[in-house]
């Protein structure tokens, strides 16, 4: 693996609520904090219209952090485009091998 890609997290769709989920309204997702696992572990639940691909709705996905996002997707299968789901963070997700991959980027760092 490049050392240019650092492990942030897993995120594993799930139909159950899980304990300590988080509503992120705006993107019909309930989510656990992944920095609340020692392992990255993210549980996501997706509500009925959410506009997130239906690979990332049912495959897990690992997500990576990259100094340069837009530098990071070039060349690569990107299935949602850069946007910023919280301020201070850009993500995009990309397919690989059929599975789907998360590359961040915070905007914030200090």
């Amino acid at each position: 693996m490049n050392s240019k890609y650092r492990y942030h997290h897993i995120g594993i769709p799930t139909r159950r609520k899980v304990e300590g989920e988080i509503h992120l309204k705006h993107l019909k997702i309930y989510c656990t904090d992944h920095e609340s696992n020692p392992f990255g572990i993210q549980w996501m639940r997706y509500e009925k219209g959410c506009d997130i691909p239906e690979l990332v709705q049912k495959v897990a996905h690992v997500a990576f952090e990259v100094d340069d996002l837009h530098e990071a997707i070039k060349g690569k299968k990107v299935i949602t485009p850069p946007n910023s789901p919280s301020p201070g963070v850009l993500v995009a997700m990309i397919e690989e091998a059929g599975a789907p991959v998360e590359l961040l980027q915070y905007t914030n760092k200090g």
